[in-house]
């Protein structure tokens, strides 16, 4: 299975401007949001886990899962660039799952799922969705890398899976784990 080793990014280096600073260490059920998301990746799916951040103090609790730490020091460059700095750290993997920080309610199961599709349809990416709208994670293979290297700015993977609609594969997910928390009103409405 070594052509199939799997690549997992979780994507914590923004700014939260819209949540008025410190999104990721907010709070929810008493863990904050950073802890949530390295919590939902599933043990044993992937060959590597990467967590992108902006801040430097997530570096102890990312080691703390096994997961190996990325500082971006950039992340005035938009979600393009780290995805394009995770991209490239993990460019030996077959494919790669991007997941965002500030979905609290995601769930291993779902992240697995996701994983698990792509390994049963290779040529595809996965992604979350429920009804129809996408949401993340999504999973991409390998063949896709240089799209995903050359997003600018605060275009992340959508545009890439909206370019190859026909490769998109659907993996239904309950509706309330593509829920993130892009303001404090949002993590409230959670509570």
């Amino acid at each position: 299975m070594e052509d199939k080793k799997i690549g997992c990014l979780v994507m914590a280096a923004g700014s939260g401007l819209r949540f008025g600073g410190g999104k990721l260490t907010a709070e929810l059920e008493g863990k904050p949001l950073i802890r949530r998301a390295l919590e939902a990746v599933p043990e044993g799916v992937f060959a590597s886990v990467l967590v992108a951040a902006q801040e430097p103090s997530f570096e102890e609790l990312a080691a703390s899962f096994g997961f190996r730490f990325l500082l971006n020091n950039h992340p005035d460059r938009g979600v393009g660039y780290t995805i394009r700095l995770g991209t490239e750290a993990l460019s030996d993997c077959a494919a790669i799952l991007y997941m965002v920080a500030d979905q609290p309610l995601l769930t291993q199961d779902t992240v697995a799922r996701v994983a698990g599709a792509w390994l049963r349809a290779p040529a595809c990416i996965a992604g979350a969705c429920c009804g129809g709208r996408r949401g993340n994670p999504n999973i991409f293979p390998a063949k896709f890398f240089p799209e995903l290297l050359a997003l600018e700015g605060d275009r992340g993977g959508s545009r890439v899976i909206r370019a190859h609609e026909d490769c998109f594969l659907p993996v239904e997910v309950p509706e309330r784990e593509l829920a993130d928390c892009d303001t404090r009103e949002s993590l409230n409405a959670l509570r």
